[in-house]
């Protein structure tokens, strides 16, 4: 099983993620944690969409993620 990386960012009136390996894949949750879970599906759902149509899934290219402090 392959892993991705999803970046999740906060709106006005919830939650969006997306993955940078899988353009055009996003989910979008009123929680972190439903964003989450709502990604885990439109990855899945993205990767076997890929497949039908014959095309090559990307393998995950994130080695490492972290958060900076910019301050």
């Amino acid at each position: 099983m392959s892993r991705y990386v999803i970046l999740i960012e906060q709106s006005e009136d919830g939650f969006g993620a997306w993955c940078p390996d899988l353009p055009g894949c996003v989910a979008v949750g009123d929680t972190v944690s439903e964003t989450i879970e709502e990604m885990r599906g439109a990855i899945r759902f993205h990767i076997d969409g890929l497949r039908e149509e014959g095309l090559p899934v990307p393998a995950p290219s994130t080695v490492a993620s972290t958060e900076v402090d910019a301050a």
